[in-house]
């Protein structure tokens, strides 16, 4: 899991770029006060900086020099401010990409995780789960089987997540449907089950049968491979 910091001053944009980020599996904080960026960032140690240029007190340009006098840490301006002035000034700056506002949030995860992973799987440091031999990637959400990739939604890639971190234990349906809660403001009860039902299909078409047990009015488990404890 990595921990994103958001300095950007529109709060609705903040926390909407914080909820996507935190749905794919990050850690996502922003910035509440804009006199103490250096403050903010020194404590939650960030693996990557989303930055707009315009911003209450120092544009996003100084903080970014700032950040550059003590960390390598990517640093991705999102700004309307899209011209070549401007974009040449943020990677001149210490900038690592440009995206204009207005932007998809799709396209801002797509982005954020390509900057992260060339800047982290390079260091050996990319979060994997793995179980008979499907890979699941936490930084971009893709599980890998016999070298081809499955793609999964935010929710089945939640739900395999949990189940593979707690591998070999019953994980519940209380427990799953709080962490789909944390990607959607409502879920119902039903949305678990049409999801874990789509990624058994998935699955299973890969190759990878029975790889998710139900437990009959309990919930449900990955069970450890035999001979591993």
């Amino acid at each position: 899991m990595y921990r994103i910091l958001i300095i950007e001053d529109d709060l609705a944009m903040a926390r909407a770029i914080q909820k996507e980020m935190t749905a794919w599996g990050n850690e996502a904080e922003y910035v509440q006060d804009f006199r103490g960026v250096m403050k903010t960032f020194a404590e939650y140690d960030p693996h990557l900086v989303l930055m707009d240029i315009t911003l209450p007190f120092y544009n996003g340009y100084h903080w970014c020099s700032e950040i550059r006098k003590v960390s390598d840490v990517p640093v991705i301006f999102i700004s309307s401010a899209a011209d070549n002035m401007n974009i040449i000034m943020a990677v001149n700056m210490g900038g690592d990409d440009f995206i204009a506002k207005p932007f998809d949030l799709g396209v801002l995860t797509a982005k954020t995780q390509a900057v992260l992973r060339r800047t982290y799987d390079l260091s050996g440091k990319v979060p994997i789960l793995e179980h008979r031999g499907a890979m699941l990637n936490l930084y971009d959400t893709c599980l890998t089987y016999e070298g081809k990739k499955i793609s999964l939604t935010r929710n089945e890639f939640r739900i395999l997540q949990t189940l593979m971190e707690n591998k070999g234990r019953l994980v519940s349906r209380d427990t799953l449907m709080t962490k789909l809660w944390e990607t959607d403001d409502y879920i119902e009860e039903n949305t678990l089950t049409v999801n874990i039902a789509r990624l058994r299909k998935k699955l299973e078409s890969s190759g990878l049968k029975d790889f998710i047990t139900t437990k009959v009015g309990e919930g449900y488990i990955i069970e450890k491979e035999q001979g591993i404890r």
